[in-house]
């Protein structure tokens, strides 16, 4: 395995080092008829070797139940379940964050499921690398290497970015070696796209294709602004649309996974939606930014500081936010403890409100919506023979789907659910429609979450 890894690394930087000429050695022109050229190549001379490649390899592991009848025809002694590996090599990016101790941030899908990982450094140097801890719902991971001469980027307060402000994307496309292509800014805070369960993306055309993942978005100071992570590509590669996760976000989530080992997810304690033209309308405001809070669960840090049902949460530490989604990105990725402002709308009157976040728990709604994007609005809790739906908020994506309070789900399709851990774990895995087993009261029955 690590030969065949040392083997893929190798072959990747050699593509590097043959198709990528070397910035230091490119002769630039100062002056061109006597005006001075533009260039970012002293920028990106300080930047790309902050840049690496990640190569891995790993066994993807598949488990199917054996279905009843199968094992009814052989005996008590039948498998009670087919399981199947199979080998994977897969290649993305990471970014150097800090120099002294080694550490480098990718997104979790590069590395989910390697059994080895391998960092490709701009030098041409191999060096294998820890994971430290993932967060798969915002799609990031930490890793550490031993290496010296180590470059790092500094990270830019990504919470000062505007729409068209210039954007440089540096990462691994298609194995290519590295890499560097330049946009702007498209538009900011955006969420709703079903990639990851938290989203609140900086949206770039800066292109960026398969193999940039893990890779840096940084500012014309270098800068790190952003980590690549996903485009919309219906044909297959880059059309313009490309998606980083906010360095203050990355920043949130690094220092807890150092701190703790891993996220110690924050809660607010709402349900709730975006601020639609109609909602704005029916309150008379003249905004159709935030998020409108449906439901405050009893005990929570909102309910100790004050938010309550029908408010309109338009900022976040002073920043405004544009949706409920991005709200609910902000503050789970914040760590459980943090004194959070938020600015309110309430009966048309401007408020400021102070909470400190909780923890992620068993039954919290935070956690439902995080699991699957139907379940939010219901506060889910460990059962011995599933997880219970012990609170509902009307009008929420839960309750639309039919579920109730009370239900109790001990299936996903065909997988049993024993606990949240495992209800998250299969849903995660699931690509469309999903049909979840419910017992309620004496009944059961199957409901369908699109």
């Amino acid at each position: 395995m690590k030969t065949k890894l040392s083997l893929l690394s190798a072959a990747l930087l050699t593509a590097s080092l043959s198709l990528a000429p070397s910035l230091s050695q490119a002769a630039i022109p100062m002056a061109v008829e006597g005006q001075t050229v533009p260039s970012l190549a002293p920028m990106l001379e300080r930047t790309t070797p902050a840049v690496v490649a990640v190569a891995v390899t790993g066994t993807h592991v598949s488990k199917q139940k054996v279905p009843d009848a199968f094992r009814y025809f052989f005996g008590p002694n039948a498998p009670q379940e087919q399981v199947q590996e199979r080998p994977f090599r897969g290649l993305g990016s990471g970014v150097i964050i800090d120099a002294e101790k080694g550490y480098i941030v990718t997104n979790n899908h590069v590395i989910e499921g390697a059994d080895e990982i391998l960092i490709g450094l701009h030098d041409g140097r191999e060096v294998e690398a820890k994971l430290i801890g993932t967060d798969p719902e915002s799609d990031i991971a930490l890793l550490q290497i031993k290496a010296d001469k180590l470059v790092a980027l500094k990270r830019a307060d990504s919470d000062e970015l505007r729409v068209g402000d210039f954007a440089v994307a540096i990462g691994n496309p298609f194995g290519l070696g590295q890499t560097v292509t330049s946009g702007i800014v498209s538009a900011m805070g955006r969420s709703g796209l079903g990639i990851e369960m938290l989203e609140n993306f900086i949206q770039t055309d800066a292109a960026i294709n398969s193999g940039n993942s893990g890779g840096a978005l940084v500012n014309l100071n270098g800068d790190l602004i952003g980590i690549n992570t996903a485009i919309v590509a219906p044909g297959g590669g880059n059309v313009g649309i490309g998606f980083a996760i906010p360095a203050n976000m990355v920043n949130n989530l690094v220092d807890q996974i150092i701190e703790h080992g891993e996220v110690r997810r924050g809660v607010l304690g709402v349900s709730g939606r975006d601020l639609t033209n109609e909602l704005a309308q029916g309150f008379g405001l003249d905004t159709q930014h935030g998020g409108f809070v449906d439901q405050v669960m009893t005990d929570s840090a909102a309910d100790k500081a004050g938010i309550q049902a029908g408010d309109i949460i338009v900022s976040v530490n002073g920043r405004n936010i544009k949706s409920f989604q991005e709200l609910r990105a902000k503050v789970a990725t914040m760590g459980a403890g943090a004194k959070v402002e938020f600015g309110l709308i309430r009966d048309g009157d401007k408020e400021t409100v102070t909470a400190v976040l909780g923890e992620a728990s068993q039954t919290t709604e935070t956690a439902a919506g995080a699991i699957h994007p139907m379940l939010a609005g219901a506060a889910l809790e460990n059962r011995n023979s599933g997880v219970e739906l012990t609170d509902i908020a009307q009008n929420s994506p839960a309750a639309a789907s039919g579920l109730q309070k009370g239900d109790l789900i001990v299936g996903v399709n065909r997988s049993e659910v024993s606990d949240l851990k495992s209800l998250k774990t299969i849903l995660a895995d699931q690509q469309g429609a999903v049909a979840l087993k419910i017992k309620r009261g004496k009944t059961n029955l199957y409901l369908v979450l699109r």
